[in-house]
Protein backbone atom coordinates (compact mmCIF):
# COMPACT_ATOMS: atom_id res chain seq x y z
CA UNK A 1 0.00 0.00 0.00
CA UNK A 2 1.25 3.12 -0.58
CA UNK A 3 2.12 5.57 2.26
CA UNK A 4 -0.36 7.93 2.55
CA UNK A 5 -4.43 7.63 1.43
CA UNK A 6 -6.39 10.91 0.55
CA UNK A 7 -9.43 7.81 -0.02
CA UNK A 8 -9.04 4.29 1.30
CA UNK A 9 -11.38 1.67 -0.10
CA UNK A 10 -12.06 -1.08 1.86
CA UNK A 11 -13.48 -3.76 -0.81
CA UNK A 12 -13.05 -7.53 -1.52
CA UNK A 13 -14.89 -7.92 -4.53
CA UNK A 14 -12.63 -8.02 -7.98
CA UNK A 15 -14.96 -6.84 -10.28
CA UNK A 16 -16.32 -3.78 -7.69
CA UNK A 17 -12.89 -2.68 -7.00
CA UNK A 18 -11.88 -2.77 -11.01
CA UNK A 19 -15.25 -0.78 -12.05
CA UNK A 20 -14.21 1.69 -9.19
CA UNK A 21 -10.48 1.93 -9.64
CA UNK A 22 -11.65 2.92 -13.58
CA UNK A 23 -13.86 5.64 -12.30
CA UNK A 24 -11.18 7.01 -10.32
CA UNK A 25 -8.30 7.09 -12.93
CA UNK A 26 -11.01 8.81 -15.31
CA UNK A 27 -11.61 11.60 -12.56
CA UNK A 28 -7.82 12.09 -11.61
CA UNK A 29 -8.40 10.48 -8.13
CA UNK A 30 -6.74 7.25 -8.72
CA UNK A 31 -3.76 8.34 -6.91
CA UNK A 32 -5.65 9.21 -3.53
CA UNK A 33 -6.83 5.94 -3.63
CA UNK A 34 -5.14 3.29 -1.25
CA UNK A 35 -6.84 -0.13 -1.33
CA UNK A 36 -7.85 -2.89 1.66
CA UNK A 37 -9.38 -6.29 0.73
CA UNK A 38 -10.61 -6.81 4.20
CA UNK A 39 -11.76 -4.97 6.90
CA UNK A 40 -7.75 -6.71 9.32
CA UNK A 41 -5.77 -5.23 6.59
CA UNK A 42 -7.61 -1.97 6.55
CA UNK A 43 -8.01 -1.44 10.67
CA UNK A 44 -3.94 -2.27 10.17
CA UNK A 45 -3.39 0.47 7.84
CA UNK A 46 -5.06 2.66 9.58
CA UNK A 47 -4.15 2.20 13.02
CA UNK A 48 -0.74 0.46 12.24
CA UNK A 49 0.44 -2.91 13.23
CA UNK A 50 3.16 -4.46 15.27
CA UNK A 51 4.79 -6.07 11.94
CA UNK A 52 4.53 -2.96 10.02
CA UNK A 53 6.69 -1.07 13.00
CA UNK A 54 3.09 0.91 13.88
CA UNK A 55 2.65 2.98 11.31
CA UNK A 56 -0.75 4.58 11.20
CA UNK A 57 -3.02 6.86 8.43
CA UNK A 58 -5.27 9.04 8.58
CA UNK A 59 -7.21 8.94 5.40
CA UNK A 60 -9.72 12.43 4.89
CA UNK A 61 -12.22 9.67 3.17
CA UNK A 62 -12.99 5.72 3.76
CA UNK A 63 -15.43 4.32 1.24
CA UNK A 64 -16.31 0.75 3.34
CA UNK A 65 -17.96 -2.42 1.91
CA UNK A 66 -20.06 -3.61 4.95
CA UNK A 67 -19.35 -7.52 3.71
CA UNK A 68 -15.90 -8.19 4.25
CA UNK A 69 -13.92 -11.12 4.89
CA UNK A 70 -12.18 -11.59 8.02
CA UNK A 71 -13.80 -8.37 9.93
CA UNK A 72 -16.84 -7.46 7.97
CA UNK A 73 -17.32 -3.53 7.74
CA UNK A 74 -20.19 -3.04 10.61
CA UNK A 75 -17.17 -3.48 13.17
CA UNK A 76 -14.64 -1.66 11.29
CA UNK A 77 -16.76 0.87 11.29
CA UNK A 78 -17.65 0.28 15.34
CA UNK A 79 -13.65 0.74 16.12
CA UNK A 80 -13.31 3.80 14.07
CA UNK A 81 -16.15 5.51 15.41
CA UNK A 82 -14.88 4.43 18.95
CA UNK A 83 -11.50 5.89 18.88
CA UNK A 84 -11.22 9.56 19.17
CA UNK A 85 -7.82 9.51 16.45
CA UNK A 86 -10.72 8.74 13.82
CA UNK A 87 -13.85 8.86 14.77
CA UNK A 88 -14.75 11.83 12.52
CA UNK A 89 -13.01 10.31 9.65
CA UNK A 90 -16.30 10.43 6.87
CA UNK A 91 -17.15 6.94 5.95
CA UNK A 92 -19.14 6.09 3.33
CA UNK A 93 -21.08 2.94 3.21
CA UNK A 94 -21.00 0.25 0.22
CA UNK A 95 -23.94 -1.53 -0.10
CA UNK A 96 -25.28 -4.25 -2.50
CA UNK A 97 -28.81 -3.02 -2.92
CA UNK A 98 -30.76 0.30 -1.81
CA UNK A 99 -32.70 -2.42 0.48
CA UNK A 100 -29.02 -2.30 2.63
CA UNK A 101 -29.63 1.12 3.37
CA UNK A 102 -32.39 0.31 5.81
CA UNK A 103 -29.96 -1.96 7.87
CA UNK A 104 -28.23 1.37 8.07
CA UNK A 105 -30.83 3.21 9.29
CA UNK A 106 -32.39 0.36 11.63
CA UNK A 107 -29.13 -0.29 13.26
CA UNK A 108 -28.03 3.50 13.11
CA UNK A 109 -24.23 2.77 11.75
CA UNK A 110 -22.88 6.34 12.29
CA UNK A 111 -22.23 6.42 8.33
CA UNK A 112 -21.53 10.11 6.94
CA UNK A 113 -23.70 8.43 3.53
CA UNK A 114 -23.53 5.23 1.34
CA UNK A 115 -23.47 4.23 -2.27
CA UNK A 116 -24.96 1.26 -3.95
CA UNK A 117 -22.12 -1.00 -5.51
CA UNK A 118 -21.18 -0.93 -8.41
CA UNK A 119 -19.89 2.67 -7.87
CA UNK A 120 -19.14 4.91 -10.37
CA UNK A 121 -17.65 8.26 -10.48
CA UNK A 122 -20.80 9.87 -10.95
CA UNK A 123 -22.50 8.50 -8.02
CA UNK A 124 -19.26 8.92 -5.64
CA UNK A 125 -19.73 12.52 -6.28
CA UNK A 126 -23.10 12.94 -5.35
CA UNK A 127 -22.70 11.17 -1.92
CA UNK A 128 -19.57 13.07 -1.42
CA UNK A 129 -21.38 15.82 -1.74
CA UNK A 130 -24.66 14.76 0.23
CA UNK A 131 -22.07 14.31 3.01
CA UNK A 132 -20.31 17.48 2.58
CA UNK A 133 -17.30 16.42 1.50
CA UNK A 134 -17.02 18.47 -1.79
CA UNK A 135 -13.89 20.09 -0.94
CA UNK A 136 -12.27 16.62 -1.30
CA UNK A 137 -13.14 16.25 -5.26
CA UNK A 138 -12.02 19.92 -5.49
CA UNK A 139 -8.62 19.40 -3.85
CA UNK A 140 -7.85 16.15 -5.39
CA UNK A 141 -8.16 18.01 -8.85
CA UNK A 142 -6.30 20.69 -8.41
Amino acid sequence: MKTRAEILLVEDNANDLELMRRSFRHHRLASALVVARDGVEALDYIFGSADKAGTSHTPKVILLDLKLPRLDGVEVLRRLKADERTQKIPVIALIASEKDSERLKRDQLPVSGYLVKPVDFQNFARAVSKAGLDWMIAEANS
